[in-house]
């Protein structure tokens, strides 16, 4: 059963949805883009319906929320630990440390960008508690993809059908807003503000305007080959992709002393990346990866290769935002299209012989 509202209703919906948790959506920024006349979509804390953006792609994911950008693990002084009492920016200072639960508001793609996240963060060994803390209080409102955006292959990547973890759906539908609601509890809510019900399918893409072939095999030969080298001069190394992309994790750690011994302050967990300068640098000031080439081929084979042999399913999600944001115009799609080439390539010269994959 679904819900149509009209723009009251709608304004209704997120008032009293805004009373019961914090509502977590894209938003359009006036001027915030990389020039003063271009606008920009990211996330952030909204309590009306005016502030939410639903025709647009976010230029910038969700994932902020789960994995903070500076996120402060504990506090130390000379002969005490403290864990820290904050999940994030769900209870960050603009918040006041608040309890309710949090709505984020994306797309079939992002949501399985979700599943990512998850898998690195609860299946990838130890359980991480300070995700945990976070990921519990967070929960789903779908929003409806009619038609496929700039960029995007999430047809190719089998993202664009989102799995069922979502509360309620939402989209535009004439004039109107039509919700498809999955959870029985907010039902009440819906009947106080639509304006009639009927049977509602969240709209998703079935078709985009980019496709990738995604390679099932990786001979290791192609970790050294020359498809990679023309990464050495057109990327810049400003990790932009990474930043943007909804299932990238890595981090690192950061200590902030507050006095002049270092004795006593805090730890920080920050969201770093390996197409990044520093992130690869070891102990005794070794780097590995310096090539940016390198590093395009670490991330690639990451994002459809790597994570797959270990999880089952690629890491990408075909979002495209890497090739919206790339300042040098490099596009994943076609990186991972080359990779496909190569790895026939190599299939035909070696045919008959044993692959020995990476």
């Amino acid at each position: 059963m679904g819900y149509v509202l009209d723009g009251e209703g709608f304004d209704g919906l997120v008032r009293e949805l805004a009373r019961d948790f914090l509502v977590f959506a894209p938003v359009r920024k006036v001027g915030a883009g990389r020039f003063t006349d271009v606008d920009q979509v990211i996330y952030d804390f909204v309590d009306d319906a005016s502030q939410i953006e639903l025709d647009e792609k976010s230029d910038y994911s969700f994932k902020e929320l789960l994995t903070p950008l500076s996120q402060t693990l504990f506090y130390y002084t000379e002969d005490q630990v403290r864990e820290a009492g904050g999940i994030g920016a769900a209870s960050g200072p603009a918040h006041g440390g608040d309890a309710r639960d949090v709505l984020v508001l994306l797309r079939a793609c992002d949501l399985h960008g979700v599943k990512r996240l998850d898998a690195m963060y609860l299946h990838n060994g130890p359980e991480d508690s300070f995700y945990r803390r976070i990921r519990d209080r967070v929960h789903f409102v779908l929003l409806g993809c009619p038609q496929t955006f700039e960029h995007c292959f999430c047809v190719d990547m089998g993202t664009n059908v989102a799995p069922d973890a979502w509360e309620f759906s939402l989209e535009r539908s004439g004039d109107g807003f039509a919700c498809a609601v999955a959870n029985e509890s907010l039902r009440p809510l819906f009947e106080r503000h639509a304006a009639s019900s009927r049977e509602v399918v969240p709209a998703h893409v079935t078709q985009n305007e980019v496709h990738v072939r995604v390679p099932k095999t990786v001979p290791l030969e192609l970790r050294t080959s020359p498809v990679w080298d023309e990464y050495d001069h057109r990327c810049i190394g400003c990790g932009r992709c990474t930043l943007v992309c909804p299932t990238c994790t890595c981090f690192t750690m950061q200590d902030v002393a507050y006095t002049e011994n270092g004795r006593v302050g805090e730890r920080r967990r920050v969201q770093a990346s390996c197409m990044i300068d520093g992130y690869s640098t070891v102990a005794g000031g070794a780097s590995y990866r310096k090539r940016h080439g390198e590093r395009m081929r670490f991330k690639v084979l990451h994002k459809v290769y790597d994570f797959r042999q270990r999880f089952g399913y690629d890491m990408c999600v075909g979002c495209g935002r890497c090739d919206d944001v790339c300042p040098e115009y490099i596009s994943f799609a076609a990186c991972v299209n080359k990779l496909a080439d190569a790895a026939d390539e190599w299939d035909a010269r070696h045919e008959g012989s044993v692959s020995v994959d990476a």
